[in-house]
């Protein structure tokens, strides 16, 4: 009998396999860049990119020209590619334009959600506590971005869901840097439950609220070093 894991793993390998190539680069890339294990302000070689991540150059510099596009790589006339800095200053200006975003998502997904909704949610929340336990890092962003990508669907605008990809990957890579902080993956699940109840309740205020602490929660994670 296979394990859990060993099914999740066949199954996002089979899912992959229906991508096209350019698909593929884009999501291995853009999940190196989050996780940092290419750092910021790194200059990077195209060929060990190609190498690192099994693909060929056409669908590599498709990537990397989405990838710059949405702020996490930048293309250097002359130099090359280099991935995106961190500073503070960005990150308090990101976080700004999550709180305006991410409150609008909750408000127009408390509207919206339904109990199969409620119960993903739950489900992932609960997958991101595994994860936890294991102290598996990249597991615990993926499915922070799952939850946080559920969230926008059930929201359903499609415009908004694009802004918020775009500012949950270049939050992600601030968030990769606090998550070795002993108790933070513990307040980051509590605060997900809480925007569940919410949500369960359709109370949109109290889901507000749960969503603006939430994000506030990551502001102090990254203030406090």
């Amino acid at each position: 009998m296979k394990s859990v894991d060993a099914e999740n793993l066949e199954t996002a390998a089979a899912s992959e396999t229906q991508l096209s190539l350019n698909e593929q680069a884009y999501r291995r890339f853009k999940q190196a860049l989050v996780t940092l294990s290419y750092k910021p302000g790194e200059y990077l070689n195209t060929a060990q990119v190609m190498n690192d991540l099994s693909l060929g150059r056409t669908p590599i510099n498709q990537a990397i020209h989405r990838l710059a596009n949405e702020g996490l790589l930048q293309i250097i006339p002359r130099k090359g590619v280099m991935v995106s800095p961190l500073s503070i200053d960005d990150a308090l200006e990101l976080i700004e334009v999550r709180l305006a975003n991410e409150l609008l998502c909750i408000r127009l997904a408390s509207q919206r959600v339904s109990t199969t909704d409620i119960a993903e949610l739950n489900a992932i929340n609960q997958r991101i506590a595994v994860a936890c336990q294991l102290r598996d890092r990249n597991q615990m962003m993926s499915l922070d971005y799952q939850f946080h990508q559920l969230l926008a669907q059930i929201a359903g605008n499609s415009i908004l869901m694009d802004i918020l990809s775009v500012l949950h990957a270049q939050a992600q890579r601030f968030w990769a840097s606090s998550l070795s902080k002993e108790g933070h993956m513990q307040e980051v699940i509590g605060e997900h439950q809480a925007i569940i109840n919410a949500l369960a309740a359709q109370d949109a205020s109290a889901a507000a609220h749960a969503a603006e602490m939430h994000i506030l929660s990551f502001r102090h994670a990254l203030l406090r070093g």
